[in-house]
């Protein structure tokens, strides 16, 4: 048969087996099961793994593939040797032997117990460094393959400008430039540049298709309110990056409406843009429960039958796990096909792109995964060192008198939460054989004995919510309880501070406070840590304040207490390590903010590529952000000089600049490039970021860095829509934040 013929192209093959099938074999390549619910042996600490040497529920599984077999499996992370065996019996069940594709969780490490754990995406974009992003996702592309999976429902392409939001942790920030730089390069990483037959390669499957991370009130899956300039300018060209530059095949289609418009059932997001426009090859998936909402939530769809109609009919694929059971998601399409209400035309085309990928995966020649390779391939030495690097670079110091790096101390007081846990966040693998080290016990290794460590937690970070408390009459204030762990309380933590040299406070946030469905009201730091920090300060001790967090933090009166404030992120398995060797200047921290930080709670939004107002004041105060995108500190300085522009085309610039490290140590910069529409027939922003390199300086070193400008870099959508480039000035500004423009200049562009 011709689709088993390997000489030809994976298209051929899929056009040919395509004109073979049933429409019941067809729509079973539509559906996904999960793994775990088709197991005699699930695994014993994880909900969504199966044990190492699992059977496959037989009786169950078979009932369920009937003689059609099924697309996909998710939420069955376990060794080869146990895929295996489900694909043996999903392709015995298929008349054609097709292979079911193994999806699964890799936002920062696939989720496997026992899997590398790196750090979470916004981490890894402070680190601004694209080559340690496209490092991590070729790590997680040849742990995800090892174990079996062929598919990762990542990354995260949202453009995070709710600081409320839940998920802005697994972002890479709130700048379209930034995400879309380091979205291009954790896919190349991750697919190893569309090479899917490598036994290190996955499909990715960016999501959320495609404007998720402006949630009203930073409520998860709530609706996005966006203009279509908005949306094409700031949110469309991550997804287009991903799609077109990239090589993603495949979307995950976000929960929500945009400006009312349901985007799993819109025609013009799922087939006019992605496919029309993007050309993109693969299927655009549900997000988990997304289909029944046009019934629940939405309002769109009166029936579930009707809600499968329309977003079939719109460009959708297939549905995520929690939809629907297999039986009413398969027979539903296949009643519609019947009685004419989905085409046979439209369940063609998405099988083919199912049928596309699993060729192109090089599934029906090699169906089957290495049984032993795993074992050297998840937390080999190459990728525990990538962790540790990538944590380190992430580090961002925000506040410093002169107090980092610690020197000559003999007693250090380690309070707060987070001092003897480390957090690793959200869609993190569970450590299963090996301990994640806390910042105390990276110190106390570090220092021996020659330093006393007084350790206290002083207080917990809430878990969960107690009660709604009533106050005045109203239901605003929520009783928390902190986690079972802690130990000591704030008194303990005083006693402990009053008896130090210097205090450590590390804390921040955990898996309760921030991640998917953990949206807040607030941004101080959860429970009594702020409490816990100002009782600190009293002592009259220097105070560093260590935070390990997901998203923006008001940290409008911890600034003015702490001594040095440094942000750690969620640095995954070797970020203590990342903290303690930055602490004691074995790192110079380079990190640098990819969210801006609040003046203070109610002060959002504070993204810096809001448009321009002619007032900036509230009431309490200037709405500009603490922290602006792109700070962060050194425990070196940069000169910036010699600005020379040289104009290469019609809208083509070399721009060239002198960095030198005018301090005693080395360190890294990171140079930024933005650009400024001085007069435009639309409204733009006053600074957007087109360039970054992150170099590395020697003491006194001076290092000539070099960006290259196109149309691109200075387009906008003008009134009619279109993509132009207008004649005018425009300045190009070169410094080490947002707000820090060290040399500018003005260039002018005609296009006469």
């Amino acid at each position: 048969m011709r689709y088993m013929d390997a000489s030809l192209s994976p298209e051929e093959r899929a056009e040919d087996l395509l004109s073979r099938m049933t429409l019941e074999e067809k729509v079973a390549q539509l559906d996904i099961f999960r793994g775990v619910e088709f197991t005699t042996k699930p695994h014993k600490i994880h909900n969504c793994s199966l044990d190492d040497d699992a059977e496959p529920d037989y009786e169950k599984l078979e009932k369920l593939l009937g003689n059609t077999g099924i697309g996909f499996m998710h939420d069955a992370y376990t060794t080869p040797k146990v895929f295996n065996r489900y694909q043996k019996l999903i392709m015995s069940k298929s008349r054609f032997g097709i292979p079911c594709i193994f999806t699964g969780e890799a936002l920062h490490g696939i989720s496997w117990p026992g899997a590398m754990v790196f750090p979470v995406p916004l981490c890894l974009a402070a680190s601004f460094n694209r080559d340690i992003v496209n490092r991590t996702g070729k790590a997680i592309g040849a742990e995800t393959r090892s174990i079996g999976i062929h598919e990762i429902l990542a990354p995260n392409l949202d453009v995070a400008r709710e600081p409320r939001w839940g998920r802005v942790e697994e972002t890479f920030g709130e700048d379209t430039y930034l995400c879309a730089e380091m979205g291009y390069q954790i896919i190349t990483g991750e697919q190893k540049n569309g090479d899917f037959k490598r036994d290190d390669a996955v499909l990715t499957e960016p999501k959320h298709y495609c404007v998720h991370g402006i949630a009203e009130n930073g409520i998860n899956c709530a609706n996005a309110r966006a203009g279509k300039r908005e949306i094409e300018q700031c949110y469309l060209p991550v997804f287009e990056k991903a799609i077109v530059k990239a090589g993603a095949n495949n979307v995950m289609a976000c929960y929500n409406a945009i400006d009312g418009e349901v985007v799993i059932s819109s025609k013009h997001y799922l087939t006019d843009v992605l496919r029309g426009r993007y050309g993109m090859k693969g299927y655009v998936r549900a997000d988990w429960g997304a289909i029944e909402r046009l019934v629940k939530a939405h309002r769109t769809a009166a029936t579930h039958e009707d809600a499968i109609r329309d977003v079939f009919n719109a460009g959708m694929d297939m549905q995520g796990c929690s939809d629907y059971s297999n039986e009413f998601w398969q027979g539903t399409i296949i009643d519609h096909v019947k009685n004419g209400r989905i085409t046979p035309e439209k369940v063609d085309k998405s099988v083919y792109s199912v049928l596309l990928l699993k060729f192109m995966l090089g599934l029906f020649e090699n169906p089957y995964a290495d049984e032993e390779k795993y074992k050297s391939v998840i937390r080999c030495d190459e990728h525990k060192a990538l962790a540790y690097e990538s944590a380190k670079q992430a580090m961002t110091l925000i506040e410093n008198n002169g107090i980092l790096p610690l020197k000559d101390v003999k007693k250090i007081a380690l309070v707060g939460p987070s001092s003897a846990r480390q957090r690793i966040g959200g869609y993190s693998s569970i450590p299963l054989g090996y301990e994640i080290k806390s910042v105390y016990d990276e110190l106390k290794e570090a220092l021996g004995d020659e330093v006393e460590i007084y350790q206290n937690s002083g207080c917990g970070i809430p878990k969960g919510i107690q009660a709604i408390k009533a106050e005045d009459g109203q239901h605003h204030l929520v009783e928390v309880c902190d986690e079972e762990d802690e130990s000591g309380t704030i008194e303990d933590a005083v006693a402990a501070a009053e008896k130090s040299d210097v205090i450590i406070f590390v804390g921040g946030d955990n898996t309760y406070t921030s991640g998917e469905g953990h949206d807040r009201s607030d941004l101080r730091l959860p429970g009594r840590q702020r409490e816990l920090i100002l009782e600190l300060a009293k002592t009259g001790k220097p105070l560093i304040i260590i935070l390990e967090n997901g998203r923006s933090i008001d940290l409008s009166e911890e600034c003015e207490v702490a001594d040095a404030i440094l942000l750690a992120w969620f640095g995954g398995e070797f970020g203590a390590k990342a903290i303690v060797d930055t602490l004691l200047g074995k790192n110079n921290p380079a990190g640098r903010l990819p969210v801006s930080f609040p003046a203070d709670s109610n002060r959002i939004p504070c993204y810096y590529t809001r448009l321009p107002n002619f007032f900036d004041n509230m009431f309490e105060g200037d709405r500009a952000a603490r922290y602006p995108f792109g700070m962060g500190l050194s425990y070196t300085k940069f000169e910036y000089s010699d600005l020379v522009i040289e104009k290469t085309g019609k809208t083509d610039f070399n721009v060239k600049v002198n960095v030198k490290n005018i301090g005693d140590v080395d360190g890294d910069e990171v140079v930024q490039l933005y650009v400024n529409d001085v007069v435009s027939s639309v409204m733009t922003p006053l600074k957007l970021l087109q360039g970054f390199e992150r170099i590395s300086l020697k003491a006194g070193e001076t290092k000539t860095v070099e960006f290259r400008l196109d149309f691109e870099s200075f387009r906008l959508l003008n009134i009619d829509y279109e993509w132009v480039v207008e004649d005018g000035d425009f300045e190009i500004m070169v410094g080490a934040s947002s707000e820090d423009i060290r040399l500018k200049e003005t260039v002018n562009i005609t296009n006469n």
